[in-house]
């Protein structure tokens, strides 16, 4: 039996629910805080992969899973004229125990919020407050909050661990890190948006187009306009950019006119890129960011979980299904282990390893590189894609980025066999 009764969990964003209900199963007593005043359905889209779903249809949200987003039909990699390179199924299309979704982030995040309030009660989330500061005691972690816009104190809590999941601003990395600075920038700048348009391909197809350093990448998240026959595309648009714009407020609408001259003539004729750009309603920039992998997570009480861990590129969709499979390993390792420290650490083990690679994999392009590699050897285009690029060097690329990332079919399924026996 485990000593972790209680914990601490700093960010109420997706790793840090998810961890709250994986918690709560394991029977520990969870207290969520989070900086902002209200938890609102912000941002755009984000996918799921199989392996964490598979984590999430284990803690019972299936249903809401598939009633708030859509179901990945099949991933296309394009170049800049449109040219077919790899196409894949994906999630249960191809064999996997459990779908691929496409969803809103704010409404992932609303539906784990409504999940945590439910099982773990109201008071379970804590907003407006800010993790100042925190300290190990004899036995325990306590951790001082406070009001981010005032500065004014709101008290101290106490818990057997603390579980920091707040970002890659993290309070508790830059503790243990002091001297890390700011994050890496990839030097390309991403500009993400939604539109209403109508449905292209097969209606629920993931697209991404180009290269490494001018790409387009859009898929449907909405099922209700999927309902009456229209569809909500979620979409990003990438260009390579030397130096870093100002920190701004990332979250800020911005002027489309920034980029879209470089898109101009991407009209794929079953895609009208020009037109989706021009369809949104806002727009809001990002910079390609992450940080250099960790050597250690876990000190004493004290861990580290989701971006606050490991950021990392927005490259073969996986930032918040790895922050969802940090929570499940995260359970098993306080179920498994006797004392506090001993499962931080073994938590620590399970995880560091695999997402730090998954990092170094992104910042070289992941499963991606297939498009770069054919911008390389066909600039102009071509009629087939085996006369650039043989089909067994494709597979390879997406077979190992799926090896390295933890969601090959064959070992995920597995899961599904020791899972119900």
């Amino acid at each position: 039996m485990t000593n972790v009764k209680s914990a601490i969990i700093a960010g109420g964003g997706i790793g840090g629910l998810v961890t709250a209900l994986q918690l709560h199963r394991a029977g520990v007593n969870v207290k969520v805080f989070e900086s902002v005043s209200e938890i609102r359905a912000l941002g755009v889209g984000i996918n799921l992969l199989p392996h964490a779903v598979r984590v999430l249809t284990e803690l019972g949200l299936e249903e809401k899973l598939e009633a708030a987003g859509l179901p990945t039909r099949e991933l296309i990699y394009v170049n800049k004229f449109g040219n077919r390179i790899w196409q894949e199924d994906r999630g249960k299309h191809a064999g996997y125990k459990w779908s691929q979704y496409s969803i809103h982030r704010g409404r992932l995040q609303m539906l784990l919020l409504d999940a945590v309030k439910e099982r773990l009660g109201e008071g379970a989330v804590r907003t407006g407050h800010h993790l100042e500061s925190f300290q190990e005691t004899e036995g325990g972690v306590t951790a001082r909050f406070v009001d981010k816009k005032s500065g004014e104190p709101l008290g101290e809590h106490s818990a057997d661990v603390l579980i920091a999941a707040d970002g890659i601003h993290s309070v508790v990395r830059r503790h243990y890190y002091p001297d890390e600075g700011l994050p890496k920038y990839g030097k390309r700048i991403l500009w993400r948006a939604v539109t209403e348009g109508d449905p292209y391909l097969s209606g629920r197809s993931m697209i991404m187009a180009g290269h490494q350093n001018q790409k387009f990448v859009a898929y449907p998240i909405g099922p209700e306009e999927e309902a009456r026959g229209r569809s909500l595309i979620n979409w990003i648009a990438e260009l390579w950019v030397d130096n870093m714009p100002e920190p701004a407020d990332w979250n800020k609408s911005i002027d489309r006119e920034k980029f879209a001259s470089a898109f101009a003539g991407w009209d794929f004729g079953w895609l009208d890129v020009p037109k989706l750009i021009k369809g949104a309603e806002a727009v809001y920039e990002f910079p390609m960011v992450d940080r250099d992998p960790l050597p250690q997570w876990s000190f004493g009480r004290v861990t580290l979980l989701g971006d606050a861990a490991h950021p990392m590129y927005p490259i073969g969709s996986n930032g918040a299904s790895q922050a969802i499979l940090d929570s499940e390993a995260l359970r098993i390792a306080i179920e498994a282990q006797p004392e506090a420290e001993s499962a931080l650490k073994a938590y620590e083990a399970e995880r560091l390893g695999p997402t730090s690679q998954i990092v170094r994999t992104n910042r070289q392009n992941g499963p991606e590189v297939v498009m770069q590699m054919a911008e390389e050897r066909a600039p102009n285009g071509f009629e087939d894609i085996e006369d650039v690029i043989p089909r067994k060097e494709l597979e390879a690329v997406a077979n190992r980025y799926k090896r390295i990332a933890g969601f090959d079919r064959e070992s995920l399924n597995q899961k599904a066999a020791v899972t119900n026996d």
